[in-house]
């Protein structure tokens, strides 16, 4: 196998909040972290050759995804990665009827993102697109964040992910479920809003409120590599 895997979207995909260059999701699973996570050692895209265009950016929307990144591509990818909506919600937070409206936002404009993802990636390449996490657990509160509870978040959280994965299914996308795969490794595995990005407490996902930390960062990067390996894309793990 050989090709470029292209990872668009928003900070679940980028290195800042994991601990510096190479340990965030998408860097990871373009080339694994052998000290950091020896069992993953050889379950990477390098291993077969792939290599990587990472364009996703910190407070990246859909409209920054369809605009600013997917223009940057410069060759057709074998596997891309999109991460988006995230922002869009969080920027009507606590606001009920601005969230859905971005949800709706989201979908018409990743409309476009799928569109012009698929086109570019052709017969041949995978695109999966990844649910929203909710660091709250479902509780619509993270007390240490300075946030107020928004008792209906959860709720626009799930409304953006079934919208997410109606999408995905209109446009042959696969769908990592990051927002499964996260629930009980915020609020209820620690602290959220704490600002270390290598905790020693594993079980908690987050800092900064809505960033995967080191550890978030593994498991975006096992949810998309269980995904890509579910759908017989690459020899299963």
């Amino acid at each position: 196998m050989s090709g470029v895997y292209v990872a668009i979207g928003d900070s679940m995909s980028i290195d800042d909040y994991a601990g510096g260059p190479g340990r965030g999701a998408a860097s990871l699973l373009h080339r694994n972290r052998d000290s950091d996570f020896p069992d993953w050692a050889g379950r990477d895209l390098a291993t077969y050759g792939v290599e990587a265009q990472i364009l996703a950016r910190d407070g990246a929307t859909v409209i920054d995804v369809l605009q600013r990144q997917l223009p940057l591509i410069t060759q057709a990818p074998v596997l891309a990665t999109v991460t988006m909506g995230g922002n869009d919600l969080m920027g009507a937070y606590g606001d009920n009827q601005a969230a859905h409206a971005a949800i709706g936002r989201v979908t018409a404009i990743g409309e476009a993102i799928l569109l012009r993802l698929r086109a570019l990636c052709g017969t041949g390449g995978r695109v999966v697109l990844t649910t929203v996490y909710d660091p709250s657990d479902g509780t619509g509160q993270v007390p240490g964040s300075g946030l107020q509870p928004w008792p209906e978040g959860p709720i626009l959280v799930r409304a953006l992910n079934a919208a997410l994965v109606e999408l995905a299914g209109r446009h042959d996308a696969i769908v990592a479920d990051v927002h499964g795969h996260f629930l009980g490794h915020g609020v209820h595995g620690g602290d959220p809003a704490a600002a270390d990005s290598r905790p020693a407490n594993r079980n908690l996902w987050y800092c900064g409120v809505i960033e995967p930390n080191a550890w978030g960062a593994n498991e975006i990067r096992a949810a998309w590599w269980d995904a890509v390996t579910h759908g017989d894309w690459l020899p299963p793990s």
